[in-house]
């Protein structure tokens, strides 16, 4: 067995581990592998080992090895957790099944003419700036829950969760249980929050996916 799989057999137990520390349902928190900057060879012992779900950061690194890898498997679900250009909606409606970065109403609103004529319907979340960090992409927190209700109401989205990366050198805790309170206020059920250095604490503030690279696959 590789290191890679060790490592994801690794991230799975201590997911289950923090699952059940929190009180939550085994099995309540996805794990997205993040395989960003990975090849195909790189990614296939991991689905082959059990994981379905993956991010992506760019859609056009994405491009060049998912197709193959979503024909071989089927039952893949590609997120995009990276900014999405509004001029890159087309290919990213088409190639993944959930988009978790939609931060402005001009993103909102190329995805939905996408979504109508593609007829494909990724799932969606928002993205929230937790931290207002101006080099980050995501909307200020004070604007989310009405942000969330645009996207509903003018643009025809469903939003079904919020996802947030915390500034690098603070707790990320009081940055996930704003999160968590913006998306019940939202009405949103899904949260994507908590990275390799972090996701344990993520899951203890009901985290419903976390997104795992460089514990899985190791540092590029």
């Amino acid at each position: 067995m590789g290191d890679t799989v060790q490592q994801f057999f690794a991230v799975k137990a201590r997911i289950a581990a923090a699952e059940q520390e929190a009180g939550r349902e085994a099995g309540a928190v996805t794990l997205v592998a993040v395989s960003k900057t990975f090849d195909a060879v790189d990614i296939q012992p991991v689905i082959e080992a059990g994981q379905r779900v993956f991010g992506e950061n760019r859609v056009q690194e994405a491009q060049g090895k998912w197709p193959a890898l979503k024909k071989a498997f089927p039952d893949i679900e590609l997120h995009l957790i990276g900014p999405l250009q509004s001029n890159k909606a087309k290919e990213a409606v088409a190639l993944f099944d959930v988009i978790e970065t939609i931060d402005r109403d001009k993103i909102a609103a190329e995805l939905a003419k996408e979504v109508a004529r593609q007829g494909r319907a990724p799932k969606l979340y928002v993205q929230v700036n937790t931290g207002s960090e101006p080099q980050k992409a995501g909307i200020e927190p004070r604007e989310a829950v009405a942000f969330v209700k645009r996207c509903r109401e003018v643009h025809g989205l469903a939003i079904e969760g919020l996802m947030c990366i915390p500034p690098a050198d603070e707790n990320p805790g009081p940055h996930f249980a704003l999160l968590e309170k913006m998306a019940r206020e939202a009405g949103v059920a899904k949260l994507s929050m908590g990275m390799s250095g972090d996701y344990e604490t993520a899951i203890a503030f009901g985290a419903t996916s976390v997104r795992v690279g460089s514990a899985i696959f190791g540092n590029r």
